[in-house]
């Protein structure tokens, strides 16, 4: 049987490790930006002026996801404790 205990931790471990690959993401992105930009402007035939925007929106919807799939049931759950 799970416990609020458990499911606490497991919240509370997914968020950690989220947010360390979307960091990651993030800083491999701006630090490496014109290598990744040719390899994906030729991997799936993209426009490379359009790239930029494409990542960008992938961190936002990565960031919004962590925030609704792990922080918030993180956060309800330290708050019934």
């Amino acid at each position: 049987m799970i416990t609020i205990d458990t499911l606490t931790v497991f919240f509370g471990w997914c968020s950690v490790i989220n947010i360390g690959v979307f960091v990651f993401a993030a800083i491999i992105l701006m630090i490496l930006k014109e290598p990744i930009s040719r390899l994906h402007s030729k991997l799936f035939e993209l426009n490379q002026e359009s790239l930029p925007l494409i990542y960008f929106r992938y961190l936002g919807n990565y960031k919004i996801a962590i925030l609704m799939f792990n922080l918030v049931p993180y956060i309800a759950l330290k708050v019934m404790i």
